[in-house]
């Protein structure tokens, strides 16, 4: 923890701010830091709307949980723990407001990235990550950052992990069809 000295009190004692350390930081932070910047950072404070990443001298950005993960997720605390220290990138700066947006998910690799690690025929686990009935289907989540889609099919539960088989990998659409193996 950093403080600055602010002055001596009349019993002789130190007067210390952290805030002006925090304030310093975070001038600082915005004055240099850039969008697309991998920084370290450590995980402070989880909401159901994201994750709060202290990135140095009590500066704070805020990951939003669409910004945690390609898969869609209930809550941050499917990626992150409270005290993780993590790789995050900056995703942008208001410089106006003094706030900085942070980025989890490309620290799982591009869709094509993923998407090579399997091929049609393939027999994998997944994690069910939506199961509202559509015309669409389920999503299942292959890898942090890759879904496929399974037929809709009543009784399954989100996040339960399922085996599918890969039946289709469209790298234009960037989609992967996938069917339940019971």
């Amino acid at each position: 923890i950093q403080f600055k000295a602010k002055g001596i009190a009349e019993d002789n004692s130190v007067i210390l701010s952290r805030r002006d350390v925090q304030k310093e930081a975070l001038e600082e932070a915005i004055q240099n830091l850039k969008e697309g910047d991998v920084i370290n950072g450590i995980v402070k404070n989880i909401t159901s709307y994201g994750a709060f990443v202290e990135i140095g001298g009590g500066v704070v950005g805020l990951a939003h949980i669409e910004d945690l993960s390609v898969a869609r997720i209930k809550s941050p605390f499917e990626r992150l723990k409270i005290g993780q220290k993590v790789n995050i990138v900056v995703k942008s700066i208001d410089r106006n407001a003094n706030k900085i947006s942070l980025s989890y998910k490309e620290n799982f690799g591009t869709w094509k990235e993923n998407a090579d690690k399997f091929k049609v025929g393939d027999k994998v686990s997944g994690i069910i990550r939506e199961t509202e009935k559509n015309k669409n289907g389920i999503f299942i989540e292959l890898t942090p950052n890759l879904v496929g889609m399974i037929e809709y099919k009543s009784g399954l539960l989100y996040g339960n992990k399922v085996n599918v088989l890969i039946k289709k990998i469209d790298y234009d659409k960037q989609k992967i069809k996938l069917s339940l193996i019971n």
